[in-house]
């Protein structure tokens, strides 16, 4: 009888030893959000991502570009629009080239090289009216796997993404697909680590000289991220530089690739030397030898974003700390003194709102401070800036400072000025819509 009892209380010591056991199991179950990729055929995808087309109302506008009578406009990742600028007064809009994953153009001897997904994308626009498309280098640019990435494609807010089927030599990216998955605290850790994982995308600004260097080459504004010197293409994307030798138009060579000494978003030319702008400085490069630019110093700065513009023995840096560009530094114009370009110091900061692109035209000074209008300056003594003119109440990104007038690119509408003596004029202000 006595066995019988302490049977019994064994039975029931292991049932709730094996009710705690599964209560505990069950405590660590949690429902998880898991982003897997959508995708097509990544041949497929390319072949499809470039289409010239008539004018379409533009959705993000981007930066701008200026060649001959033309203005292109960049519609983010998704295009560019062509503007027959003939009278800056009255510009028209004749088409569209559709080219997905496209922040960046630049032209010359009637050759546009643009971005597409990592990808190099040759055009001849000898004929702006039939524009042809000549040569796709693929992953030139960038590391393969942000190439086959959609970044029109809006990121989900998921506890993890599941690339385990997805295969960047074949698939591109169109969408995401969110589940609610079912699963311990452990395999979760397991597979995906043990906190929420994120896909980073780098910020794509970037700078390209507001002087060309040659009359058959264009003009970007100091958010782009090419720039062609003489017979080279230097190219940025984050910690390095690509470097093509386009003496042959048609066929450019990738030559090798420079990694720089951060994280870059901006490049600008004075002659023989690079001026790049990053998240945490500005770097200094030399292309005597063109084929490889060398490093020669840099001047740092807390995180910010940096779009860079020189003239003379000055850089102009205007840095940007609201939302993902940082908060460790006040928003402003910084002047830095780059007469020694072994030593650049800093020789006079301004403080502004938020601040986007720049340029400078002889002593003018041109600022985007993004929601509080553009602003103008004479720079001729750059420890007492004179205010010439401040545009309210519209949103300003970036600006060209052409010959005769003054592009200015804000909320999907493009602005021209005309120059005066101490001050500048509204020429028009047309609407991408």
């Amino acid at each position: 009888m006595k066995k019988i009892g302490l049977l019994l209380i064994a039975m029931v010591f292991f049932q709730s030893c094996d009710l705690d056991n599964q209560v505990s199991s069950l405590d660590t179950m949690q429902t998880y959000l898991i982003a897997t990729p959508l995708k097509s055929n990544l041949v497929t995808f390319k072949e499809e991502a470039v289409a010239i087309a008539d004018p379409v109302p533009i959705i993000e506008s981007g930066k701008i570009y200026a060649y001959k009578n033309y203005v292109f406009v960049n519609d983010v990742y998704r295009g560019f629009h062509i503007l027959d600028n003939t009278n800056p007064s009255s510009p028209q809009n004749i088409g569209f080239i559709k080219l997905e994953g496209n922040n960046d153009i630049s032209i010359k001897d009637d050759r546009l090289y643009a971005d597409s997904y990592g990808d190099l994308v040759i055009m001849d626009i000898s004929d702006i009216e039939n524009i042809k498309f000549a040569k796709r280098m693929e992953n030139a640019i960038y590391q393969e796997f942000w190439c086959t990435v959609g970044f029109d494609v809006a990121w989900p807010e998921a506890d993890a993404f599941d690339y385990s089927d997805f295969d960047a030599s074949r698939d591109a990216l169109t969408g995401w697909e969110v589940n609610e998955v079912r699963m311990s605290t452990a395999d979760f850790e397991s597979k995906y680590g043990s906190t929420r994982t994120d896909v980073f995308l780098a910020n794509d600004s970037a700078a390209e000289t507001n002087v060309p260097t040659s009359s058959t080459t264009g003009q970007g504004g100091s958010f782009a991220r090419f720039k062609i010197v003489s017979d080279y293409l230097y190219a940025v994307e984050p910690w390095s530089i690509n470097v093509f030798d386009i003496s042959d138009l048609d066929n450019p060579k990738v030559l090798e690739e420079v990694y720089a000494q951060g994280n870059i978003e901006t490049i600008f030319n004075q002659g023989d030397i690079l001026f790049l702008g990053g998240t945490q400085g500005m770097y200094i490069y030399d292309i005597s030898s063109p084929d490889k630019p060398t490093y020669v110093s840099e001047f740092t700065h807390g995180r910010a974003c940096d779009p860079v513009v020189v003239s003379g023995d000055y850089a102009f840096v205007t840095l940007r700390s609201s939302n993902f560009c940082g908060d460790d530094i006040e928003s402003g114009l910084y002047i830095v003194d780059v007469s020694d370009l072994t030593n650049p110091t800093l020789s006079k900061t301004y403080p502004m709102t938020e601040p986007y692109g720049l340029g400078i035209k002889e002593e003018k000074l041109f600022i985007c401070d993004g929601p509080d209008g553009l602003k103008v300056y004479d720079k001729t003594d750059i420890n007492n800036l004179v205010q010439l003119n401040h545009f309210e109440d519209i949103n300003t990104y970036d600006v060209i400072p052409l010959s005769n007038s003054l592009l200015m690119i804000g909320e999907k509408v493009l602005y021209q000025y005309e120059y005066l003596d101490n001050e500048i004029r509204l020429l028009s202000a047309f609407d991408l819509n």
